[in-house]
């Protein structure tokens, strides 16, 4: 059995349910203290393992320069061990079912070169300052579909319950802008592919300098975001539209959807929950995009505590531009030998299906990085409570910002035994997070007009 400490315990706070309490000024000054600002624990674990946080990534690597492929800021550091089919018994404490189910599935290629861990998470100082401010006013609303009171850093640094952590997750600071190229590959199960190319906007008001609960309370957009298919050429015309809103219960998402067939923008209330993703081949549901997205009110949400778990962290080599995609995409999992594992601490957070509402997915265990709120791992079961699918996030801190995000997500599939590795950008132009993006691109009619 894994190891969970049940650090809201000793606290005395709720792990399952939602409340409306606030945290007291006597929890909001741990933030200053034993956490961080974020809500991590500061401190080394008992063995050191885990360092204690010291700040992450505060400078700049030498060379590099802004726009392009982010350089490895710790190139000397070396393999300390690896896990194989062979040795994974003595790691299973340290890992999640859908991770062990990897190396019994792919027994003779999948493996996890695990290295020392660096805390490297990090983020600009009023984004910490505003995690701070929301911790003592941040609430959620209509039962936990909608939240108010909270802007710029993550709502709930000190969570109550599993529906607050999710909330840090979705809210998690990402810069105020950013335009990106990347793409996905859903390879066979021999490992052939097509590359599928995306254009990608996102406008994120929520953590724009300066802005307050009441401005987002009244707009009630957390983010939008517009993206077109560029390859290959039999679905380029293809384009998505959404608006997503911070009560989901006043103002559900909106979507709209340009269609090449009809040349115009069709609004698109499907695009949400376990509908089919953009071109993934049935690999993934729209709430996977980003490891989870969207209403979190079809699932009962708990909070199990937190533990230490290998992660993908400071993949760095996984992103760089001397990488091409024929060097990543293999059978049954992308390469290995280019992905960086470091043991970090996690919040567990488990998601139930309600019994009077449906998705694909019966539960859904999210572990969630304590540094940053980036979803790391996500094991997830059908209704007969059997794996289904682990989606894995391969993280870093693009150090220009700074924010901690992942530079690939791949979801497999145990069913098919194949998977879908999203936000592919070796070969493309580095994300630009100094974009200027404006609300009038982000309406119906520029989609239209921008596909036709």
């Amino acid at each position: 059995m894994k190891k969970i400490t049940l650090l809201s315990l000793a606290i005395g706070f709720t792990l399952s349910g939602v409340t409306n309490a606030k945290v007291d000024e006597q929890q909001v000054k741990r933030l200053s203290g034993e956490l961080t600002a974020m809500g991590a624990t500061r401190s080394a674990n008992a063995d050191g393992s885990i360092p204690a946080w010291t700040g992450g990534i505060t400078e700049l690597p030498a060379g590099y320069v802004a726009g392009t492929h982010h350089i490895d800021p710790f190139p000397n550091d070396k393999i300390e061990f690896t896990i194989t089919s062979a040795n994974v018994e003595q790691y299973k404490s340290v890992l999640t079912p859908g991770q062990v189910k990897l190396f019994e599935t792919y027994p003779d290629t999948y493996k996890m070169n695990v290295y020392q861990t660096r805390r490297s998470a990090s983020f600009p100082e009023h984004v910490y300052q505003a995690s701070i401010d929301n911790a003592g006013r941040a609430e959620l609303i209509q039962d936990g579909n909608g939240i108010t009171q909270s802007a710029v850093g993550v709502p709930f640094p000190i969570p109550q319950n599993g529906l607050e952590a999710i909330w840090n997750h979705i809210l998690r600071y990402r810069g105020e802008a950013l335009t990106r190229q990347a793409g996905q590959a859903t390879p066979t199960a021999s490992g052939d592919f097509t590359y599928i190319g995306f254009d990608e906007e996102l406008m994120l008001p929520y953590g724009v300098k300066g802005a307050s609960p009441e401005t987002l309370e009244e707009t009630n957009i957390l983010f939008k975001f517009k993206q077109k298919v560029t390859e290959p050429s039999k679905l380029v015309g293809t384009a998505l539209l959404v608006h997503e809103t911070m009560d989901q219960i006043k103002t559900p998402r909106q979507a709209w959807i340009y269609n090449k067939g009809i040349r115009r923008a069709q609004k698109a209330p499907t695009v949400a929950y376990d509908a089919p993703g953009t071109a993934a081949d049935g690999l993934r549901t729209t709430d996977d995009f980003d490891m989870f997205n969207g209403a979190p009110n079809r699932y009962n949400w708990t909070l199990k505590g937190k533990q230490e778990l290998y992660i993908p962290y400071n993949d760095y080599r996984l992103h760089s531009d001397k990488v091409t995609y024929d060097e990543i995409i293999q059978a049954g999992h992308i390469n290995p030998d280019l992905v960086r594992y470091e043991k970090h601490r996690v919040w567990v957070v488990e998601a139930n299906l309600k019994s009077d509402t449906r998705h694909t997915y019966k539960k859904r265990v999210f572990y969630i990085d304590e540094d940053s709120w980036q979803i790391a791992v996500t094991d997830i079961y059908d209704d007969r409570d059997e794996l289904y699918r682990v989606g894995v996030a391969h993280g870093l801190n693009y150090y220009e910002v700074p924010t901690q995000w992942s530079t690939l997500d791949v979801f497999h599939d145990f069913q098919s035994k194949r998977y879908i590795a999203i936000g592919l950008d070796n070969e493309n132009k580095m994300y630009d997070f100094s974009a200027k993006l404006k609300d009038i691109q982000f309406t119906s009619r520029a989609l239209q007009r921008d596909n036709r």
